[in-house]
């Protein structure tokens, strides 16, 4: 059991009936008895909270505000990391697991010093301990608790197979998945292409040039205005050349008597020059005044001509384009248009992509079939000695013609398989069967067993699947339920021999399942009703006998009872 966790330690206050009160454990095969009523569950109400359970204010014992449990458990180093992972801290091969609860039904969980969450303790739990009770017995009948045990029991082996199936099977979904997206995508994709090549063919007709657009509109500006600019024209002629008034007449008047008293003064000469420069400029733009009237002339024809190109730049960048200016518009169109063939090519690549992927995913689907063979194969040789050994415990658990059976039921792997036979846990159904004696028909556990027998059952599982499952702890509440005489006293055998792989703990009222123990607690009331630190004793080896004794007979003084204890005590040699 050294690599296995144990409960070292319980601590409970303000719980139902309990006031305060510490357990401490053992390994091997622990065992709490008392009175009706005396809090022996209470204890393991506790432990449900530690370990996650449902918060209630109505636990809480009345008098006190809050209840508080906590849990010490020793943890191998193998369980150190999932720990951590789950927020809690291993300290010296230890951790504390804390639960308390409040009047207004708000819990706190606390692993290792850590504020975790509830459901953090749960899967904390799992790791540590397997309970058994009533609700245990009604998991048991479900088919995928039926498969987890068988799984459980299988080991490393089904482990690896359940691995490499698992996966398998993401890798197939993943490539369905790939190209079910791609073939989606598919018809966006020659939609696609079919853009781009209408693109292409419209720019290769459009025949842009660069600033192509602000010259078609100045010249369009031009051929709507020619009358005006004639008229414009005109007068700036006639003011510029008038032969009496012109500008250029007065100028050169000007010019002219200056030029008579050049030299005579530098400062006027500065003046002459600047306004013989001036007469230069007007003469130059009064020439091209002059050409420009005579190149000034109406051309409906080109003007319909530069207004069509106009519209017809405008319709392909509001087709094409984002709106902006429409020069800066056709250079970043004239780029895509560039770019348009190989994006093309790109995109007509994908249909050679998706045949390669459909080649893969034969491939994967074959391989998820082997793999899907090979866990049936490794769960039926699994199933056939677990059927084996249970039966074998049930048969000594006075249950001597009853046979258990699992069986591992599959679909056809020859013929045509439907995508939903493949589930994450494999193409597998599970079932456990008992059959009462030779000759009776195999019912399903829920079908075919008492509550007594299912107990038994369950713990003949547990007895076999300990011996490969990591759990370090068990405990059983109602065991004992329905068996009596010789039935008892081979639950309590199985039950030691079950603690010789992990600790057990078990809340029994048979004494034949107590004298088993190798560690036996005893839960009293007090006088006034309540359980404090006193009312939970460890017994000594002749508190014991006294203490089966009362459970045996009833009565505390009773000699023959006494003897029939000592005898019970001896059959753990």
């Amino acid at each position: 059991m050294s690599d296995r966790s144990y409960l070292e330690e319980i601590s409970i206050r303000g719980l139902g009936i309990i006031d305060q009160s510490n357990l401490e454990l053992s390994k091997g095969l622990n065992v709490l008895t008392g009175e009706t009523g005396a809090g022996k569950t209470m204890i393991l109400t506790a432990l449900n909270l530690v370990l996650g359970g449902k918060s209630d204010s109505a636990l809480i014992r009345k008098g006190s505000e809050r209840l508080l449990a906590t849990a010490s458990f020793s943890i191998p180093s193998g369980l150190k990391d999932f720990i951590r992972d789950e927020g809690g801290e291993v300290e010296e091969g230890s951790i504390l697991l804390t639960r308390s609860v409040g009047m207004d039904g708000k819990s706190k969980a606390v692993a290792g010093g850590n504020t975790v969450t509830a459901s953090s303790l749960a899967r904390i739990g799992e790791a540590l301990i397997e309970v058994h009770g009533q609700a245990a017995n009604t998991q048991i009948v479900k088919p995928a608790r039926q498969r987890e045990l068988l799984d459980r029991f299988g080991g490393d082996e089904i482990s690896k197979a359940l691995s490499d199936y698992g996966s398998a099977l993401t890798l197939y979904a993943e490539l369905k998945e790939r190209i079910s997206s791609m073939k989606a995508k598919a018809s966006q994709r020659s939609a696609e292409i079919a853009q781009l090549q209408e693109f292409s063919a419209a720019w290769v007709k459009l025949k842009a040039v660069r600033g192509e657009y602000e010259a078609t509109q100045d010249e369009i500006n031009r051929l709507s205005s020619v009358e005006d600019l004639r008229v414009a024209a005109s007068i700036a002629d006639s003011a510029l050349n008038g032969e009496e008034e012109g500008v250029l007449t007065a100028l050169g008047s000007v010019r002219k008597a200056l030029e008579a008293v050049k030299g005579k003064d530098s400062k006027l000469d500065q003046i002459a020059q600047s306004i013989a420069e001036s007469f230069h400029l007007l003469n130059d733009g009064a020439r091209d005044i002059s050409s420009y009237q005579s190149s000034l002339e109406a051309d409906p024809d080109r003007l319909d001509l530069l207004q069509n190109r106009k519209s017809e730049i405008n319709a392909f960048i509001k087709k094409w384009g984002a709106g902006a200016d429409p020069d800066v518009e056709l250079i970043q169109l004239a780029s895509r248009a560039k770019s348009a063939k190989e994006s093309i090519a790109d995109l007509q690549g994908g249909d050679e992509r998706i045949s390669e992927l459909e080649a893969d995913l034969v491939k994967a689907k074959k391989e998820l079939l082997g793999c899907a063979v090979n866990l049936t194969r490794v769960r039926q040789k699994s199933a056939q000695l677990l059927s084996k050994l249970v039966t074998s415990e049930v048969t000594q658990l006075s249950m001597p013609h009853t046979t258990f059976t699992v069986d591992v039921s599959t679909p056809d792997y020859e013929g045509a398989l439907k995508e939903s036979d493949f589930t994450a846990h494999g193409c597998d159904e599970v079932q456990m069967l008992i059959q009462g004696h030779k000759d009776a028909p195999k019912v399903g556990l829920g079908k075919g067993a008492s509550g007594g027998e299912m107990s038994r059952i369950m713990l003949a599982l547990e007895v076999v699947i300990a011996k490969t499952h990591p759990v370090g702890t068990y405990i059983f509440d109602e065991v004992d339920a329905g068996v009596g005489g010789k039935a008892a006293i081979e639950v309590g055998r199985r039950l030691h021999q079950l603690a010789q792989h992990a600790q057990v703990i078990v809340v029994t009222h048979l004494p034949q399942v107590a004298s088993w123990a190798d560690s036996h607690f005893v839960v009293k009331k007090s006088e006034d009703g309540f359980v404090t630190q006193s009312d939970v004793e460890k017994l000594t080896d002749s508190a014991r006998i006294e203490e089966i004794a009362r459970m045996l007979a009833g009565l505390e003084e009773s000699t023959s009872a006494r003897e029939h204890a000592a005898e019970l005590l001896a059959l753990r040699g």
